[in-house]
């Protein structure tokens, strides 16, 4: 895999069908609400109120919802995308602020070891370097204390 580049990210938004552990029924029931891509789906569920109102209107447990915006929220780093923040979430990573608190060898060591036990190989596994970019990115979309 070729290495990414480190410049300032800006955050990414994406179509709600290529997030991640969607089904067709909920992809169908979040746009009917007018959740579109990833960044409306985090603007609508900023309070407990409109998370349990999404969830309802799906039929579906909070818990599945929580799932998605912490899939949506890791989308937003670039070189993460919809393709790694399902890999991330699995890992034990639910925000990018989490991801940047996370010690780098330990991060890659449980990737290799998810993928390794999902996949049966190495092949594919995200590097050293691809899981530092991630970092770096996570670092610049997570606003200063």
């Amino acid at each position: 895999m070729a290495p990414r580049s480190h410049s300032t990210p800006t955050p990414k938004t994406w179509p709600i069908e290529q997030l991640p552990g969607l089904s067709i029924e909920h992809q169908t029931g979040l746009k009917q609400h007018g959740i579109e891509t990833t960044q409306q789906l985090l603007l609508n569920s900023q309070t407990r109120d409109q998370r349990e109102a999404i969830a309802i209107n799906l039929r579906t447990s909070p818990t599945r919802v929580t799932k998605w915006i912490a899939l949506a929220e890791l989308s937003r780093i670039p070189s993460v995308g919809c393709t790694y923040c399902g890999v991330l979430l699995h890992a034990g990573i639910a925000s990018p602020t989490q991801l940047v608190q996370t010690s780098l060898p330990r991060l890659h060591r449980q990737i290799l070891k998810l993928h390794v036990a999902t996949m049966h190989s190495k092949d594919h596994c995200p590097s050293l370097n691809d899981v530092a970019c991630w970092q770096h990115q996570a670092r610049q979309l997570v606003p200063r204390a």
